[in-house]
């Protein structure tokens, strides 16, 4: 019984020790708020590194076009370029629709009595 009775003491000294260290954690914004920060974030990110591989991929078919010996390499070169650039487009106009277009609608889906 008193091996009980200070093993319930001890947990509830830790607990009461736990308690008085614990620091309240007070959110900043709200939850729509650091959804869209991040949003933003992997928006820009995502645009940064299909801007340079779009740049890179670029140089590289017109290269493949310029060096190709026959004129239908040639075209297959300029055919990969529109492909990467409509793909970047694509790219970039999904994600800034989703990041800079979507708040401002934030609000019209709302129905008020």
């Amino acid at each position: 019984m008193k091996k009980l009775y200070r093993s319930y003491t001890v947990c509830l000294s830790l607990l009461l020790v736990a308690s008085a260290l614990t620091l309240p954690a007070y959110a900043v914004d709200d939850l729509w708020t650091v959804a869209q920060t991040i949003i933003v974030d992997v928006y820009n990110g995502i645009a940064g590194v299909s801007t340079v591989l779009a740049g890179c991929m670029s140089a590289v078919a017109v290269i493949g076009a310029k060096m190709s010996n026959t004129q239908q390499k040639s075209d297959q070169a300029w055919d990969w370029l529109k492909r990467i650039w409509i793909a970047w487009a694509i790219i970039n106009g999904i994600g800034a629709f989703i990041a800079y277009i979507t708040p401002l609608f934030s609000g019209l889906a709302t129905l008020t009595p």
